[in-house]
């Protein structure tokens, strides 16, 4: 069994070292989320091109944790945590030369992906392998906090240098801050290796079922859920969502099944399905899961409306959001601090229910005379809720189990959020640009002022999804295509009201999930957990 560690004079190099690592992997989605817009006509896509970059870097990174999470053990979580770093920087710069779409979710999506799925697990076990169990607490709730200074800085940060000189710079900057911390990596403890194999098998399992389900889910909008859309492919006359969601359920079933098999006869498993049913870990999860899933929906829809709806730059959107990010970090940080004895479980609900009332102000808001202000006071009530779920979860999921199994814990707590936020991404995407196009097309069939030619058009070019375009641009498309001045407003009025319709069924979808959470939160312990509370896997909360 390897030593404990000790305190060590350079310990405040390796929190910084560590937490630089996670501040990096949160940074990305924030800054695109404000930067969506002007990304997207840089790059010559669409915001639904832009949401698939988003979703598929969550979703490389969800389908990939739990592999990189063994990668490390086979070969040094520092090792693992230098290769992530490079693969990652080699995707940032990549990102900042991306020219179009392809090229971005090559650089974004892909490297960026897999760089960070290599260095999430790593973070966890090199935590552990470089402070004493009575410092690691406080160690890992830093390095979650670096992460939720991420969140807080990422908008406005985003937002500046996206206004003033290119959101490519962004990524560049992060090229920086990867030679930076490879140049110090020395100084980082490496935590034991384990002599495992990789369950290839199983890898290929769970990539390719997680893959499959988020993918279903991204395309649903322009294919239908269940009948293929007009005009979309069809496998056996249903659409190829409904194959893709059913086929990756049964290849994640498989994967467990799998997992069970391989710990039932002592062979190495990527995951043991057994940590599952320890009830403190499981409501842990459940919860990352649903935290991230509702962020990724804000952040998504709140700064559409923004600097689409509004079109406000994107340093005026990150000032819109700055609320947000303030509350989570004070709530994040100033709840252990001020309230260090409180019921984890009440904190979480309370947080939900902050989180709830938040998302319906914005849905009720979403009106014509809606201006920017609207988004004030929810974005303060989901920092709130965000940073009050951010307080407690971290130690319930590590203090669930033994030292020995948290870098386990610590790739299935990363699976969960970036799957979270991959799915909470795709499926309030959908809902969004779903209900945007049913709502033009209707609105142009059903307008007089609009020429029954000109509806004939539209709706055939509309028909495969309609893209989310400020009225700027669409008046820019309609004096293109030769529309005239009396149908041309009417189309724009008719734009206006769909997308004000479809960001408020997009935010009552969020509102639901979290609302869906709450029954979740009963798994969860009603007394403070630390380093006192480690249970042994699959033992029943008595909180519960």
């Amino acid at each position: 069994m390897a030593s404990v560690p000790t305190e060590r004079s350079s310990s405040t190099l390796v929190l910084v070292v560590l937490a630089s690592g996670q501040f990096l992997m949160t940074l990305d989605s924030s800054v695109m989320n404000v930067s969506m817009a002007t990304v997207a006509q840089d790059v010559g896509t669409t915001i639904t091109g832009i949401q698939t970059a988003i979703t598929l870097y969550t979703l490389v990174m969800a389908s990939l944790m739990i592999t990189g999470g063994r990668v490390g053990s086979i070969l040094g979580r520092r090792r693992a945590f230098g290769f992530g770093l490079v693969i990652y920087g080699a995707g940032s710069f990549t990102t900042g030369l991306a020219p179009n779409l392809p090229i971005l979710l090559l650089g974004w999506s892909l490297l960026e992906g897999i760089g960070a799925a290599l260095i999430m697990p790593a973070i966890v076990a090199l935590v552990a392998g470089n402070f004493p169990p009575e410092r690691r607490s406080a160690a890992y709730g830093l390095v979650a906090a670096a992460g939720a200074m991420a969140v807080a800085v990422g908008p406005l940060l985003g937002g500046a240098v996206t206004t003033f000189a290119s959101w490519r710079y962004v990524f560049f900057g992060e090229v920086v801050v990867v030679v930076l911390i490879l140049l110090v990596l020395r100084r980082v403890e490496d935590a034991p290796t384990e002599r495992v194999r990789l369950d290839l098998v199983g890898s290929v399992l769970s990539v390719m079922g997680l893959g499959m389900v988020v993918y279903g889910v991204l395309r649903s909008s322009e294919w239908g859920w269940v009948r293929t859309k007009a005009g979309g492919p069809a496998v056996l006359g249903l659409s190829p969502v409904f194959w893709l969601l059913i086929g990756g359920l049964l290849l994640l079933y498989l994967f467990l099944r799998r997992q069970t098999y391989l710990v039932e006869r002592g062979r190495d498993a990527l995951v043991d399905p057994g940590l599952l049913a320890n009830r403190q870990l499981a409501g842990g999860l459940s919860m990352f899961f649903a935290q991230f899933a509702v962020q990724a929906g804000v952040f998504f829809s709140v700064p559409l409306f923004l600097s689409v709806v509004l079109e406000l730059s994107a340093l005026e959107t990150g000032v819109r959001i700055l609320p947000l990010s303030i509350a989570l970090v004070l709530a994040a940080a100033g709840i252990p601090r001020f309230w260090p004895r409180a019921n984890p479980r009440r904190v979480v609900r309370l947080g939900l229910l902050t989180m709830i009332v938040g998302v319906l102000i914005l849905t009720a808001g979403m009106d014509p005379g809606a201006n920017a202000g609207v988004v004030s006071i929810p974005m303060l009530l989901m920092g709130l809720g965000l940073g009050a779920l951010a307080s407690q979860l971290g130690a319930v999921t590590v203090s669930a189990v033994p030292d020995s199994e948290s870098a386990e814990v610590g790739g299935l707590q990363n699976t969960a959020s970036t799957l979270g936020a991959s799915l909470g991404t795709a499926l309030i995407g959908s809902v969004l640009i779903a209900t945007l196009t049913s709502s033009v097309i209707e609105g142009i069939e059903n307008n007089p002022a609009i020429p029954a030619s000109v509806q004939e058009q539209a709706t055939t070019h509309l028909a495969d999804g309609v893209p989310f375009l400020s009225n700027t641009q669409l008046a820019g498309a309609l004096d293109t295509a030769g529309v005239g001045d009396t149908a041309g407003d009417a189309i724009l009025a008719v734009n206006s009201a769909a997308r004000l319709e479809s960001l408020q069924v997009a935010f009552a979808v969020t509102a639901l999930l979290a609302i869906a959470a709450l029954f979740g939160t009963g798994l969860l312990p009603r007394r403070p957990v630390g380093p006192s509370d480690t249970k042994v896997p699959g033992t029943p909360s008595r909180e519960g």
